[in-house]
């Protein structure tokens, strides 16, 4: 088979409401052992990398809690510590697995230059720094925040993700590039979301208490954007690559521009019916935008 060559093994199960996390999950896995056995076979260098990431292992919980423990440990931090760390906290909390599956459909959905399950789990710092914050949210939770504080900062030395580990993110996330994302303590991230590289979720100064966005399930930030205070994006809501967002955004609206503004305007913005999160249609408001002139 040759090497970029989709992997259908086995079929995908339905999604309806037959259809349980346990099912999609073990797809997912079989999908991510089909595609290294494959390149393994067809890759010999990578092959002793493959086996002991993914293929040597039961299940997708066991495979990311390693390969995280490998790209996050130091000379202090031992990768074998941070395995059984992050294997508990698997353990402990399905919906962390549950989590990471649908960011895997995301980024293999919504990203072209994503060529399978595999590529994601292993290379895509988005991914890896997603699941790494879901375990520090999950410890910062459990009152253990100097370890959480710790992992955060491991998680931007190595991935240059900025996620303070107190944020709430949801699943279904991509993020794309990821480099120099960075997501305020009380940051609200809903399902579905996308967001480009170098996108800010900020506070607007010194002020304490709930300071940061609130994006909305299905939203769409462009690379550059930047969104300070405790302002609420609509759900469904596209933000313009270069945004600087300081008010509300209303759901299902396009907003660009610094400071920004809502495309159709403040008083009767225009609409649109897709999710952009899922979509990833970054300019279907430029017939809209009549001031865009080259």
């Amino acid at each position: 088979m040759p090497p970029d060559e989709e992997l259908r093994y086995p079929s995908p199960p339905p999604i309806d409401s037959n259809t349980t996390t346990d099912d999609e999950a073990g797809w997912v896995w079989a999908q991510i052992k089909a595609e290294a056995r494959r390149d393994a076979e067809s890759e010999p260098a990578l092959a002793s990398y493959l086996y002991s990431t993914i293929l040597s292992h039961s299940s997708l919980e066991r495979s990311l809690a390693f390969h995280l423990g490998n790209k996050l440990c130091s000379s202090t931090l031992l990768s074998t510590l941070l395995y059984d760390l992050f294997l508990d906290t698997f353990a402990s909390d399905p919906s962390l697995c549950v989590a990471a599956v649908a960011d895997l459909r995301a980024a293999r959905v919504r990203d072209p230059a994503c060529i399978s399950f595999s590529h994601c789990l292993l290379n895509f710092k988005g991914f890896l720094a997603c699941q790494a914050h879901r375990i520090a949210h999950k410890l910062w939770n459990q009152s253990r925040r100097p370890l959480a504080l710790a992992l955060h900062s491991r998680i931007s030395d190595v991935f240059a993700v900025d996620i303070h580990p107190a944020a709430k993110i949801g699943k279904g996330i991509l993020l794309d590039h990821a480099t120099g994302v960075v997501i305020g303590e009380t940051a609200v991230v809903g399902n579905n979301v996308s967001i480009l590289h170098h996108v800010t979720l900020g506070g607007t100064g010194k002020a304490s208490g709930d300071r940061h966005p609130k994006i909305g399930d299905g939203v769409l930030i462009g690379a550059g954007a930047i969104i300070l205070g405790d302002v609420k994006i609509g759900k469904g809501a596209k933000i313009g690559a270069g945004s600087v967002v300081l008010i509300d955004v209303p759901p299902r609206t396009t907003t660009v521009g610094n400071p920004a503004r809502l495309i159709g305007g403040k008083e009767k913005p225009t609409k649109h019916e897709e999710c952009p999160g899922e979509s990833m249609d970054h300019t279907s408001f430029i017939s809209d935008w009549s001031d865009y002139i080259i």
